[in-house]
């Protein structure tokens, strides 16, 4: 037998499903890596033809554990975000501040604290500005237990985050893997005296078995979408425009073909259908659909990423828009939920395969 893969200090754990349907779009298996904030590196999918595809876009393991080796293109565990699934917290998507010159950081006011953040991500450009991006676990290693072959939970004390993060975070992650459907729950407790600010997102790049971008589709009930500097930066301009019958508008009934274009968006204002939150994403070509739904009420938010060179569309959701503190959005309600000392919030979405067909 091969030995276990490690990566960060940790074995990974692989999912089984139990309760699938006979036949008929289901998830099968899942690998989470515990070593890497309890990311998901790959779930395989059953389409409704029966043939199983990797839903994720992401390396064999040999390759990933290279990948989220620590190196300089890791810096603060970015790795994690640039394949597979990562969880994000205490915050989504980009934050500003004020560049730290003795260090690769920035250092920002959080809820009225000073918080120094890896400057972990920023523009390409010539003098573009660098920021943090995608929350402070990525690279962290989590003591986890899986007490079935379906289901794994990871703990974290996370305190400050090694930040100077208002409250006292303690983090509960659970992977399911039941009735056909790949489930994430993460449950944010705050255990110290004074409010705790938690943004909770999930980077998931699903992937377009067919390889053909143009045909995919994309269903995405929102009303709105935020309006960025460039797709360079990508930072909020505090702007945010209605969608509806626009060229951003992926609403309709079967949702609408990626074609050519370029998304690096986040689409807010969401119409909820059965009080969830949901997106849908159609590879015609290759007999996929799944659908992403959220009931957390506090997800106000899903940011779509899909360059149209790759056979990806990343579909995000989260609880805040980016720079949820930044003076652009000028007292906006941005999304952060404010946890009570003593309290928690939780984060939930649920991912399915479906006929693409019927849509």
């Amino acid at each position: 037998m091969e030995p276990a893969l490690r990566i960060g200090g940790q074995p990974h754990v692989e999912l089984h499903a139990s309760g699938t349907p006979a036949d008929g779009p289901a998830f099968l298996q899942a690998t989470v890596l515990p070593g890497r904030g309890m990311m998901l590196l790959q779930a395989r999918l059953r389409l409704a033809s029966g043939q199983v595809v990797n839903a994720l876009s992401a390396p064999g393991p040999a390759a990933a554990a290279q990948a989220l080796n620590g190196g300089p293109e890791d810096f603060a565990g970015n790795a994690s975000f640039s394949f597979g699934a990562a969880i994000l917290a205490p915050y989504a998507n980009r934050i500003r501040g004020r560049a730290v010159a003795t260090a690769r950081e920035i250092e920002t006011e959080v809820s009225g604290h000073t918080v120094r953040l890896p400057r972990n991500w920023g523009g390409k450009a010539k003098g573009a500005e660098q920021y943090a991006m995608h929350g402070l676990i990525l690279d962290r290693s989590i003591p986890w237990r899986q007490e079935s072959p379906d289901r794994v939970v990871g703990q974290l004390d996370a305190a400050d985050f090694g930040a100077g993060w208002p409250g006292r975070a303690a983090l509960e992650i659970e992977w399911r893997l039941q009735g056909g459907a790949l489930t994430l729950r993460v449950t944010a407790e705050n255990r110290g005296a004074q409010p705790l600010p938690m943004g909770i997102g999930w980077h998931p790049y699903f992937a377009l078995p067919s390889g053909d971008r143009r045909q995919a589709r994309l269903r995405l009930p929102a009303r709105s979408r935020v309006l960025v500097n460039n797709y360079d930066e990508v930072l909020p301009t505090g702007a945010v425009e209605p969608i509806a019958a626009g060229a951003y508008d992926y609403a309709g009934p079967g949702g609408r073909a990626l074609g050519d274009s370029y998304l690096d968006d986040c689409f807010t204002d969401l119409q909820r259908e059965t009080g969830e939150a949901v997106a849908e994403i159609l590879d015609p070509s290759a007999g996929l659909g799944l659908r992403i739904a959220s009931a957390s009420p506090q997800v106000r938010a899903m940011q779509v990423y899909a360059p149209p060179e790759k056979a990806f569309i990343a579909v995000e959701p989260q609880f805040n828009l980016a720079d949820p503190f930044g003076a652009e959005w000028r007292g906006r309600d941005t999304g952060m939920a404010s946890v009570a000392p003593g309290s928690s919030v939780t984060y939930d979405v649920r991912v399915t395969g479906i006929h693409p067909g019927n849509r």
